[in-house]
């Protein structure tokens, strides 16, 4: 749960900032022959795409770190866990 609920806050930030940086009037800059003058800048963009596959990398990492410990336990309980692992 603690995962899933990690995946959710950062899939929330980052529609957080594409909603701030969404505006009326900005076009993509790709070159055309009609002239353009309110361009997008792509650097919030790249930044954006940058933070989605971190979010993605950091979850699948989580995620294999939740099966080897499955594998050494029989239960997902983190107060089960410690008891079990004290020396």
């Amino acid at each position: 749960m603690k995962i899933i609920s990690m995946d959710v806050m950062s899939t929330g930030v980052i529609a957080y900032f594409v909603v701030i940086a969404a505006r009326q009037g900005i076009f993509t800059p790709i070159l055309s022959n009609t002239p353009r003058t309110n361009y997008a800048d792509p650097v919030p963009q790249a930044v954006i795409l940058t933070a989605i596959v971190i979010g993605f990398s950091i979850q699948a990492l989580m995620l294999v770190g939740v099966i080897k410990l499955s594998r050494n336990n029989p239960t997902l309980e983190i107060s089960e866990i410690e008891q079990s692992d004290v020396p």
